[in-house]
């Protein structure tokens, strides 16, 4: 607002009774953000018909779609993206931020999924990139590659966060460290894990196992931690088929392995809500929570 225009709006507002200072209002804040999306999506034949269900979903629910890896079955082929992913999820691809799954690298080390998703999918084939969602920072990460603590990926996410100071910030790839489902606890991205949690991150989703599960805030060692925890959401329902849960591991909150859906989280400033929302069946999970403080100052 120029000077011009606040004088002018001060001496209208003085000459109803309304004083200058109720002229000039704080801007109004800022609209939250969604992201949706699960993993472990497209399978051909008779599983198409899951990702196509939840292709569905996606169709009116605003937002960035991600992909939490495993898009296209069983070899993330050309043949596996055109006709497998590309009628179910492909229509939303222009707003989709994704991550590779093991399976998308089975076909020349993802070389298919790369041309698929293009810039999408972030610089230089390496499979890992970040990006801003409203007020919160993003990072989605390859778990494909080496991501122990002397890696160029885990040198590069704590660079990454490091330039990216943000109160909230969410983190996203295939394999999860923490899981009750068929694959189990995977200590693959441990030290990824180690790094988001010193930096104060509040949300990680995966795929991988073919299931929905929500875990309490937790630290590197899997132990509760309410305070700096981060709260893993496992979302391998996008459609590729449903596995047996295994060992309950310490801090499982809620699970199913009935439902294809995906998960949407409404990212405001300082805090997130969360929906589990199933493309067939009655399953649902909702919750709301603050963002964390970091563990390392």
């Amino acid at each position: 607002m120029t000077l011009r225009l606040v004088l002018a709006a001060a001496i209208a507002a003085c000459s109803v009774g309304v004083s200058a200072a109720a002229v000039m209002q704080e801007p109004a804040a800022a609209e939250p953000t969604v992201i949706v999306g699960a993993g472990d999506i497209a399978r051909c034949g008779t599983g198409l018909t899951g990702a196509a269900a939840t292709g569905r979903l996606l169709d009116r629910i605003p937002g960035i779609v991600v992909t939490l890896g495993d898009n296209a079955y069983t070899t993330g082929s050309a043949k596996d993206f055109r006709e497998c992913y590309e009628p179910t999820w492909g229509r939303h691809k222009a707003r989709t931020r994704p991550s590779p799954g093991n399976h998308d690298f089975l076909s020349n080390n993802g070389a298919f999924y790369y041309e698929y998703f293009g810039a999408n999918a972030g610089a230089d084939r390496r499979g890992y990139y970040s990006y801003e969602a409203g007020a919160w920072h993003v990072v989605s990460l390859n778990s494909n590659v080496d991501t122990d603590r002397r890696s160029a990926q885990v040198a590069w996410l704590r660079a990454d966060l490091q330039a990216h100071p943000s109160e909230c910030t969410l983190a996203y790839w295939h394999v999860p460290v923490f899981s009750s489902g068929d694959h189990g606890n995977n200590p693959k991205m441990s030290d990824v894990w180690t790094v988001l949690y010193e930096f104060g991150v509040d949300v990680v989703l995966n795929g991988h196992d073919h299931d929905y599960e929500r875990f309490a805030p937790q630290d590197p060692k899997g132990k509760a931690d309410p305070e700096h925890g981060i709260r893993e959401f496992v979302v391998g329902t996008g459609g590729g088929g449903v596995y047996k849960f295994q060992s309950i591991r310490p801090n499982s909150e809620v699970r199913d392995n009935a439902s294809y859906g995906v998960v949407k989280l409404t990212l405001a400033a300082t805090a997130y809500d969360w929906e589990f929302i199933p493309a067939v069946g009655t399953f649902r999970d909702a919750g709301h929570a603050s963002c964390v403080v970091a563990a390392v100052k």
